[in-house]
């Protein structure tokens, strides 16, 4: 396992060009979406929404906010991760009674949980950071997705190069306290996708690592 998982990193690459013929497989797709759903997060609160967009319209009229980048609109799946806008004591408690329910105690076992996570995110001086705290969460969850992704021979191309505030309008995204991450166009390479067999370069494990003890 060790090997295959190395194999598979080494396989993955940013698609340039995807297969628009080919779909994921359903019963592939709900395994990335439970891969998603267990990707751990600060606090637990998993301050994200993510939005998979398979119709071919509303990919299409993405298009021209990320300057024309035709991954948008020949992946199979396109999935936006859509981070909370801020963090307030209705979320915390959901966590909380959620926590509470999951684990099988009393809610006023995690009193004390909950007041860190308020002195933190709501009252504290983090508050006024709370979008690009949540923002920084969803990126965790796009490693999560894109190794998996590579695990079930899925392509993917993690991308920054779009205009979130019109994302955030063609779907609709501030009037429900939301606001685009990161996308992630998903699928399978095209044959002439001259990058697929490009060397993949890493600097040395020596200018990377160090260790202490």
């Amino acid at each position: 396992m060790n090997e295959l998982l190395i194999e598979k990193l080494k396989w993955r690459y940013a698609t340039k060009s995807f297969d628009r013929a080919r779909t994921i497989p359903d019963h592939d797709w709900s395994t990335l979406e439970e891969a998603l759903r267990l990707t751990p997060s600060s606090y637990g609160l998993q301050p994200w929404k993510f939005i998979v967009i398979r119709d071919q319209k509303t990919k299409d009229s993405l298009l021209s906010a990320s300057y024309n980048q035709s991954q948008i609109a020949d992946c199979s799946h396109l999935l936006v991760f859509a981070a909370k806008t801020s963090v307030t004591a209705a979320d915390v408690d959901r966590l909380v009674d959620a926590s509470a329910a999951a684990r099988g105690i009393a809610v006023e076992a995690l009193s004390s949980y909950r007041k860190v996570i308020v002195g933190d995110l709501i009252e504290g001086a983090r508050s006024a950071e709370s979008t690009e705290w949540a923002k920084l969460q969803s990126y965790i969850a796009l490693g999560n997705f894109m190794t998996c992704a590579a695990m079930l021979d899925i392509d993917c191309c993690p991308m920054e190069g779009f205009v979130p505030a019109k994302y955030d309008e063609i779907l609709g995204l501030a009037p429900r306290g939301l606001t685009t991450s990161v996308v992630c166009p998903a699928g399978y390479r095209s044959g002439d996708d001259k990058y697929a067999t490009a060397a993949k370069m890493r600097f040395p494990k020596e200018d990377l690592f160090e260790y202490i003890g």
